[in-house]
């Protein structure tokens, strides 16, 4: 009674987390600024595309994601061998146990005449499965504690899966182990499986049950007589060997039974069979409540999305599908850390520190925010700086075994956390201005416009603090003057991607221990704010008069932009004065 009503307690806790699962996956956003549908419109919409699938080639694809992405896990193949070969033994040797041996009355009993589950194939096979699960297991701690694998960070999340599957399954084995020592296991099946009441022959059943099938008996301590032996094979094979295969094919149990003979006694004198029964059933009863909870839940979220993206063109996605994929992708993460191995901005992590730059402990911390909880101002600090960092390589999206489509997500939520940020000079000079330049149309003009703002004030206040207020050299007001020509007809400098090489040659920026205190601006960043229209601020670097002209950043660059050409305009502009730029001239203008 008191495990049936652990069993359906459990059920119960399953259903109401993976009830509230889908619940966020069709009614939540992940940042305010995402006006969320309603979540009968996003039903619906998702309902029309599922049926769009079924009713039309692109169940091809479906079927093709199904096999190969699913049950066969090529995108984890395609990253590494070790991964793939661990992954498959979990997930296959999971998923069998738990539909021959967990659901055995449900759907073994169903599929296969006379099943019982000490028969062999599937004594044999159960053993196997549990072992294929170890195994995967072994291989996962091994990964995280001496793989050493870059930046693989190891949380109490990832503890607790590994260590609830290990408790299922250790039990299981060697709960299996005590009940093929167990003598009172063994006159539990006497009483009701034995065709005969003979006092004789069941004494002969049980020398050979203790003799050839490993059960411990008190009563059998010397040499048994042949022919006892063989009058308890005869019984046997009347009354057990229907149902009971040797237990050498339990090989994994049977092995552990060797090992605990010696002190068989106790444990029959403790129940332990009865205490191992109990532990291995709590913890697939805490296994089953837990999962909608835990990271093990991305073996129902991964699946799905995979099959999502399988089938959604993303440009002619609906909206509202859009948004219930993206919060599926958030539970869809499997924190494997194959993101974080591919991304081209691990330098800036090494001397950051900032954790959130890695993709999969940002997707973590948007997944806090997506499902209501609130993050400290420092963490929120992080995220922001994080995702704005992001070269946008798109790298991690097209290494992801979850096929989450990570260069969108940053995409969208990149524009909300922008929005108010405290410190728009050096976040602006990023890489990610170009990218923002990209999604201009996307961005309500006001929207746009507001980090600019921000970042001229931060480059005034700079100024001020440095300088003093006489000393400020154009006015920041965001005007544009006749001097925005210049920028737009350089063609060139719009195809940067933003890969610094220019900084990195630069002889200039190579002669100061800090070449952006000194100068200003560097030469990678003049490029970011002419994307960004601040030529007030590139005509008040130090770096226009540092810069000695020797073409190496222009050589050097992989995309043929005329970097030095255009600092070298950009220095005549300067020296033009208030025609050509915006506000008054500075100190430089006054000496030339």
């Amino acid at each position: 009674m008191f495990f049936d009503f652990l069993l359906y307690g459990s059920l119960a806790v399953f259903t109401i987390g993976l009830a509230y699962k889908v619940h966020l996956w069709f009614s939540g956003h992940i940042v305010d600024s995402q006006t969320p549908l309603g979540m009968g419109k996003r039903l619906g919409q998702a309902l029309a595309g599922i049926l769009q699938t079924l009713f039309t080639p692109r169940v091809t694809a479906l079927l093709r994601c199904l096999v190969l992405d699913i049950f066969f896990q090529r995108r984890i193949l395609k990253e590494s061998a070790y991964r793939w070969a661990m992954h498959m033994l979990i997930f296959w040797g999971f998923m069998l146990l738990i539909l021959m041996h967990a659901l055995e009355n449900c759907i073994s009993s169903s599929l296969f005449d006379n099943y019982a589950s000490t028969l062999n194939p599937y004594f044999f096979l159960r053993g196997m499965f549990g072992l294929m699960v170890a195994a995967g297991v072994v291989m996962a701690v091994y990964r995280r504690q001496r793989g050493r694998v870059p930046r693989l960070r190891t949380t109490a999340a990832d503890r607790y899966a590994l260590c609830i599957v290990g408790v299922v399954i250790l039990s299981g084995f060697f709960l299996e182990g005590a009940k093929i020592l167990s003598y009172s296991d063994f006159n539990r099946m006497v009483e009701e499986y034995a065709d005969t009441d003979d006092t004789q022959e069941l004494q002969a059943l049980e020398a050979y049950w203790t003799k050839e099938m490993g059960v411990f008996s008190p009563n059998m301590n010397g040499p048994v007589e042949p022919g006892l032996m063989a009058q308890g094979l005869e019984i046997h094979e009347t009354s057990c060997q229907g149902c009971h295969s040797a237990s050498e094919w339990a090989f994994v149990g049977y092995g552990l039974s060797r090992v605990m003979r010696p002190v068989a006694s106790f444990l029959e004198d403790i129940s332990a069979a009865n205490i191992l029964w109990t532990i291995h059933i709590l913890a697939c009863f805490f296994g089953l409540a837990y999962l909608p909870f835990s990271k093990m839940f991305h073996i129902i979220a991964t699946p799905l999305s995979l099959l999502s993206n399988a089938v959604t063109d993303p440009k002619g996605a609906l909206s509202a599908n859009a948004a219930t994929r993206q919060m599926l992708a958030l539970d869809a993460c499997a924190r494997c850390g194959t993101c974080s191995l591919r991304c081209s901005s691990v330098p800036a992590f090494e001397a950051m520190a900032n954790a959130a730059i890695l993709p999969s402990e940002r997707l973590e911390m948007l997944r806090r925010l997506a499902g209501g909880k609130t993050l400290s101002d420092s963490e929120m600090k992080a995220v922001r700086e994080g995702i704005i960092i992001c070269t946008n390589c798109d790298r991690c999206t097209v290494v992801c075994p979850s096929g989450i489509d990570l260069r969108r997500l940053w995409v969208n939520v990149r524009e909300d956390l922008v929005q108010g940020q405290a410190e728009g000079q050096p976040l602006m000079l990023s890489t990610f201005s170009f990218v923002r330049g990209l999604q201009k149309e996307r961005i309500p003009a006001d929207a746009y416009e507001k980090p600019l703002q921000a970042a001229r004030q931060s480059i005034m206040d700079s100024w001020k603090s440095c300088c003093g207020p006489q000393d400020v050299p154009l006015t920041l007001d965001g005007k544009r003057g006749s001097g925005l020509d210049f920028f737009q007809s350089a063609d060139s400098f719009l195809s940067c991607f933003g890969c610094q090489n220019c900084t990195t040659v630069c002889p200039v920026v190579a002669q100061f221990e800090t070449p952006q205190a000194a100068l200003g601006l560097l030469p990678h960043q003049i490029i970011y704010s002419l994307g960004l229209g601040l030529l007030d601020h590139v005509c008040a670097s130090e770096m226009l008069w540092a810069c000695t002209t020797c073409y190496q950043c222009q050589e050097h660059c992989p995309q043929q932009v005329e970097v030095t050409d255009i600092l070298y305009r950009l220095k005549v502009m300067a020296l033009k004065g208030p025609s050509t730029t915006v506000g008054q001239r500075g100190p430089w203008q006054q000496a030339a």
